[in-house]
């Protein structure tokens, strides 16, 4: 079944019993942040949180409830984007990238479907009333300050959009981008938008900029459930993420004219806040933030969005996250982003039999790759093509390991590397981007990363000694041991 909004989410996820509703009121002011953070901190992931009576930060009731965690579990994230299993996704991709024109009328007959399975995902335009639209807020009272928005950390600098769609477009090509970015409030229509210098987003301002033409922009809040994460996946600049949205969800995204600029957002959105940037204004002071990395980030200064507009559904529900010491709800979004992209890392990569970014190593800190080593020197080739792979370059730790580790069991991970690692042998380090939210690196977004060879080493490679054989059981004693276990009175495990 297709989600087509987040209140069919929501009410999918109750049907399940993977939500609980939170009656009494809770302030958006630091205690919603920690009864969601607990919650995260439960084994799996814990439950998915709506709080139906949110108190704003100058203790009125607000008028919508907030959801969140929705995602923050491998079962919660499957349901979101329709299947049962993310691998799923990722076989389709595969399916499509070895697709090849086969032999013979019949057989070239029956590549059809595939062929035109393609064409139902671009976005369409909404006909009609939009529910996006059925209220609007313009003028005076389109006042943020209604809004629920959280103060998550007691060092944050303010209230923030933590789970936004925001969607500009190219000035030169016409490409939407759809990304998702922490934005902070400064007033009653005024936000800072936190974009970060390699994001799509902070391009596209960058060429606004130099233009010194208004840019239009608006932020979207809910909706399919497709659209939310892929805002948050790290799509190529040319893809359009409402068009990876609607092949997630086997169906387009509809969308509809904003009111006051010329972008398109989701007609099934929950909340949209229509603005600008000026860029002969200057920078704002955003931050501090309590970030993903389980430490805040600095105050620094973003560009200004003027709101021109809010507008909503009629019973909306403001989606949120929290970010902080992992593991948390983003763990699992990444995981998905983990699972679905790996069939496009092998087509650059065809070595790369699995990885995995552990929660402890916040996305770019460290990442896990089995490989199916043929040749001394691959597993340095190997560090070398990922870094220069979009945000995968971003990465600070690689491990390369071979292919029979499983890469998604992190203490299986660490204990080949750490037996088949000679520090000096095997460590390798060059200089790169990082993360902007890396406060270790020398400078800003600029410093050293490290490659472990995990591998088991090739004469080549200078090893002449003889290679030890992995510990295991001989099958003919496990299934005698099996066959009287029941009888020895220990648990099975």
């Amino acid at each position: 079944m297709t989600l087509d909004s987040l209140t069919g989410f929501v009410e999918a996820l109750d049907r399940a019993g993977e939500l609980v509703r939170i009656a009494q009121p809770v302030s958006v002011d630091r205690e919603l942040c920690e009864i969601a953070d607990r919650a995260m901190k439960r084994p799996g992931g814990g439950p998915a949180l709506l709080f139906e009576r949110p108190m704003l930060l100058d203790g009125r009731p607000s008028e919508f409830p907030v959801g969140i965690n929705l995602f923050g579990s491998m079962r919660r994230m499957a349901m979101a984007l329709g299947v049962t299993d993310l691998n799923a996704i990722g076989a389709r991709i595969t399916e499509l990238l070895e697709m090849k024109v086969p032999e013979g009328l019949v057989a070239k007959l029956s590549l059809l479907p595939r062929l035109l399975e393609l064409s139902k995902f671009p976005p369409r335009p909404h006909g009609g009333g939009a529910a996006c639209h059925e209220v609007v807020w313009r003028g005076d009272e389109a006042d943020l300050d209604r809004l629920p928005l959280l103060r998550c950390w007691p060092d944050d600098g303010g209230s923030y959009i933590t789970f936004p769609m925001v969607i500009t477009r190219d000035p030169k090509r016409g490409l939407r981008n759809v990304g998702m970015y922490r934005v902070m409030q400064t007033g009653k229509r005024t936000l800072a938008m936190h974009w970060q210098r390699h994001k799509v987003g902070a391009a596209h301002w960058r060429e606004m900029a130099e233009r010194g033409e208004r840019m239009p922009v608006c932020i979207a809040m809910g909706g399919d459930p497709a659209s939310m994460y892929s805002a948050s996946a790290p799509l190529p600049p040319t893809v359009d993420e409402f068009l990876f949205a609607g092949f997630l969800r086997r169906e387009p995204v509809r969308l509809v004219k904003a009111l006051t600029n010329d972008l398109e957002v989701p007609a099934e959105a929950d909340v949209v806040i229509e603005g600008y940037i000026d860029p002969a204004e200057p920078l704002v002071m955003e931050g501090p933030f309590g970030d993903h990395t389980g430490f805040y980030s600095l105050a620094d200064r973003y560009p200004q969005v003027h709101v021109t507009a809010i507008t909503m559904r009629r019973r909306p529900i403001v989606p949120a996250t929290i970010v902080g010491r992992p593991p948390m709800e983003d763990y699992y979004l990444g995981h998905a982003t983990e699972r679905i992209f790996l069939p496009l890392l092998r087509l650059t990569v065809p070595e790369i039999v699995d990885y995995h970014m552990p929660a402890e190593g916040i996305f770019h800190n460290l990442v896990f790759v089995s490989i199916d080593k043929q040749y001394p020197g691959q597993a340095q080739k190997v560090m070398h093509a990922l870094w220069g792979q979009g945000l995968m370059s971003l990465a600070k730790v690689l491990v390369v390991v071979d292919r029979w580790v499983n890469v998604q069991d992190p203490q299986e991970a660490w204990w080949v590397a750490l037996n088949n690692l000679d520090p000096e042998r095997d460590a390798r380090f060059t200089m790169g981007p990082v993360d902007v939210l890396d406060h270790s690196s020398r400078t800003f977004t600029y410093g050293s990363k490290m490659g472990l060879d995990g591998t088991r080493k090739l004469p080549e490679e200078g090893f002449a000694r003889d290679w030890p054989k992995v510990i295991a059981m001989d099958d003919e004693t496990k299934r005698k041991v099996d066959a009287m276990w029941h009888s020895l009175g220990l648990p099975w495990r």
